[in-house]
């Protein structure tokens, strides 16, 4: 499961640890999860003029990049919701898909606010470098 903050930090610095994750993710190592609540915060995220002009495009071209994560990911129905267990009620929906969808990990740059949550579900919560050295085959 991908935090939204893990999705903008790929749409801004296609350098970076997070945008190596989606590539991977993209060329079917792995896979990933969205609800229709957190598709919802990615295009809003992403959407944001901040974001997309630090990343050196413009708002058609943000629009695009989120459709196609989306169009990438798994669907995920919410059949149960566990709030409130998170500091920030924007984290919610992020652990909520991630629960329900079954997911073995959780990734964010946000561990604090998360906190032992994730792993209450059997979730390991992981920040985008370590998501990625798992997915190249390391620990």
């Amino acid at each position: 499961m991908l935090d939204t903050d893990v999705v903008v930090a790929a749409m801004r610095s296609p350098g970076g640890a997070s945008a190596a994750l989606l590539r991977l993710l993209d060329e079917g190592q792995g896979s990933f999860g969205v609800s229709v609540a957190l598709a919802f915060e990615y295009e809003a995220k992403c959407g944001l003029a901040v974001h997309y002009e630090a990343a050196g495009i413009s708002r058609e071209e943000a629009d695009v990049f989120v459709t196609y994560l989306i169009s990438r990911a798994e669907p995920v129905p919410i059949h149960y919701q566990w709030r409130p267990l998170l500091r920030d009620p924007g984290d919610e929906m992020v652990l909520e898909a991630a629960v329900n969808w079954g997911a073995d990990g959780l990734v964010s740059f946000n561990q604090r606010d998360f906190g032992g949550a994730p792993a209450r579900f059997g979730i390991r919560l992981m920040r985008p470098s370590a998501a990625l050295r798992q997915l190249r085959g390391g620990v």
